[in-house]
């Protein structure tokens, strides 16, 4: 463990003058390599006072970009950052703030195939995703590297934060075993959410992951801490570890990742989608399709890719104005409502096929979009 530099002393002096901490407990700090799983709403703040703290590695994962509709609550940015890639402001951003420790960008997609890369020589996880995909990837990751798990989500004036995967505690699927159908799981693009929200709930992450690098205290491990903001009210719900865990129980079923982008949902079941189609199929014949949008209205008075507007809870009812001559792509922000459409448009006949990511993989493969 490296001795402190006197830079290091001074700007660290008041972790120093506690007693649990000192400076051995802050060298500790300066040894211990954090992974952040996404640099938006809860990445934001979590990142910002880890990097305050001294945590000696940071490594930012965010395939994303800087969009100005991300500036109401991800702190992290600023306007000039607008149409940059989020791991690189963000690395950009946390250097200026702290130039003692280390900033490592992985520009990248979390994805089966690179998340045990990706996380390896890191001690801790923070999990900042916004999707169900990459949270349930990061929970298995956690549990199947044995890497402590800093949780938290929100939903538009609620929130709730957790540890998984910890001395022995639950994870993320004791609580939530599968993935909902993606209709049912709206991200903040799709339902909004209270600015301040993911600064408070990133705030509790990062205290839970200083916690824990440093030995201190009762971590959330076990329990559920829920917020209501609008009426300022905390909650705490216990969370036994489940025996029939699919992942970390007595039995598990799963013990290799595997991308849960990759399933579409059906009404009682997940089953494999094969006709899901990446961004470089896409541009690659994209001329031939007809292309269907499946968010909002506001979404796509912001940017669009063009093709016909309906959104995805309207798709069922409006199939007759939908061409069956050409086969039909279809996407969304991020590729979850999309998926359910596809599955729709494909139970009624058509030739139907999901951009697998949306918009967000579309702009991450540094294709244009239509600003009107």
């Amino acid at each position: 463990m490296s001795e402190l530099t006197d830079p290091e002393r001074a700007r660290y002096g008041r972790h120093l003058l506690l007693p649990q901490i000192g400076e051995a407990g802050q060298a500790r700090l300066k040894a211990s390599r954090v992974l952040l799983v996404g640099a938006g709403g809860l990445g934001s703040p979590a990142a910002l006072y880890l990097a305050a703290a001294g945590v000696g590695t940071l490594g930012i994962v965010d395939f994303d970009v800087v969009d100005r509709s991300n500036l109401q609550r991800q702190v992290l940015f600023a306007d000039a950052d607008v149409g940059a890639p989020k791991a690189l402001a963000a690395q950009a951003a946390l250097r200026a703030r702290n130039p003692h420790i280390q900033i490592i960008a992985h520009r990248l997609r979390l994805e089966a195939e690179n998340a045990l890369e990706v996380a390896a020589g890191y001690d801790l996880i923070v999990d900042g995703t916004d999707n169900f995909a990459t949270r349930y990837l990061t929970n298995d990751l956690a549990v199947l590297t044995g890497k402590p798990l800093v949780y938290a989500a929100l939903f538009q004036f609620d929130g709730q934060a957790s540890v998984f995967a910890h001395e022995g505690g639950p994870c993320y699927r004791c609580l939530y075993p599968e993935p909902p159908p993606p209709a049912l799981a709206p991200n903040c693009a799709e339902a909004g959410v209270l600015g301040v929200l993911p600064g408070l709930l990133g705030l509790v992450q990062a205290t839970e992951a200083l916690k824990i690098l440093l030995g201190l205290g009762t971590s959330l491990a076990g329990r559920l801490l829920t917020v209501d903001a609008l009426q300022m009210r905390f909650q705490e719900l216990r969370i036994p570890r489940d025996p029939g865990c699919p992942v970390c129980g007595t039995a598990p079923r799963i013990t290799s990742l595997a991308d849960t982008a990759a399933l579409c949902a059906h009404p009682d079941q997940l089953v494999q989608c094969p006709w899901d189609l990446t961004v470089a199929d896409f541009a690659a014949g994209s001329g031939a399709a007809h292309l269907l949008d499946v968010r909002t209205a506001e979404e796509a008075a912001a940017e669009t890719l063009g093709g016909q507007l309906i959104p995805h809870d309207q798709v069922a009812a409006r199939l007759a104005e939908i061409p069956r001559a050409r086969p039909v792509v279809v996407i969304c922000r991020s590729g979850a409502r999309s998926a359910a459409a596809t599955v729709t448009l494909r139970e009624a006949g058509y030739e139907a096929f999901n951009l697998r990511g949306g918009l967000l993989a579309w702009k991450a493969a540094g294709h244009p979009v239509q600003t009107p």
